[in-house]
């Protein structure tokens, strides 16, 4: 003959199985193995469309944090703005429940410039260690969408005084722990990144998105409004839109800091 169980195990067991077991595996899988994150907005253009969904690898953040292996340039960063930025510039926090809350919400931006770099920006154009970096991938589109930005005060430094953080420099050079990153969007207004706000902590980096997963169609060309700075129409076939996010060409000419 066997003992009963014992009247209190079960409610403990039931929490476990039902709640406590499925929330643990969750919290495992999401920081140590992988992660969905949404694109808001259009600042990454062309590449990367409003409202897609996006894969992101955590066990690299980790490594990468512990010193082994470093995010390379090219890759598309998820990160947020550190605490004294979002502080100067409040379009980078969101409220919630009537100010009650605020938060800082997720970037995603391209990395430009690893520590040590020297990153220059003029007349639209950008140069790392003094050597032009080749942005056909995201140039070509603006200049066929008439809007591709070369007068702006973004256009033409690397470090801009517009937003009250930093002092105008039209060079900087990456400090240690840091990371220059921009978006593709290359309008006068396309993008808020490294050139307004400074170099990215690597501490504040969630990670890198590696896969397009949503949704799984998308139009074959889009027509940006310029002056709205919002896309205007599809059109083309549909084709798949499930993608894995490489490294643009231009990267692999990079030569090393000096």
């Amino acid at each position: 003959m066997t003992d009963a169980p014992k009247p209190r195990s079960r409610p403990l067991r039931r929490l476990w199985k039902e709640w406590l077991e499925p929330v643990a595996l969750a919290v495992v899988v999401t920081q140590f193995g992988a992660t969905a994150v949404g694109v808001d907005g259009v600042s990454m253009m062309p590449g990367l469309r409003d409202h897609e969904r996006l894969l992101v690898p955590k066990y690299e953040t980790w490594l990468h944090k512990a010193g082994i292996g470093e995010f390379q340039r090219g890759d598309i960063l998820v990160f947020k703005p550190s605490r004294a930025v979002a502080a100067q510039v409040p379009h980078l926090n969101r409220e919630v429940l009537g100010g009650a809350w605020t938060y800082r919400p997720f970037l995603i931006k391209r990395l430009i410039g690893l520590p040590g770099d020297r990153v220059r920006v003029t007349a639209g154009e950008v140069y790392v260690n003094g050597a032009r970096l080749d942005s056909a991938w995201t140039t070509g589109y603006w200049q066929e969408q008439g809007c591709w930005d070369t007068e702006s005060d973004l256009a033409n430094r690397a470090a801009s005084a517009r937003d009250g953080v930093l002092a105008d420099a039209p060079e900087i050079t990456v400090p240690d722990g840091h990371y220059f990153v921009m978006g593709d969007n290359r309008t006068a207004r396309g993008s808020e990144d490294s050139r307004a706000f400074g170099p990215v902590p690597r501490a504040d980096v969630a990670g890198r998105a590696a896969v397009v997963f949503w949704p799984p169609l998308r139009a074959e060309n889009v027509q940006f409004d310029c002056a709205g700075l919002k896309v205007q129409d599809f059109s083309g076939a549909k084709v798949r839109n499930l993608r894995v996010l490489e490294r643009p060409p231009g990267f692999t000419a990079v030569p090393a800091p000096r």
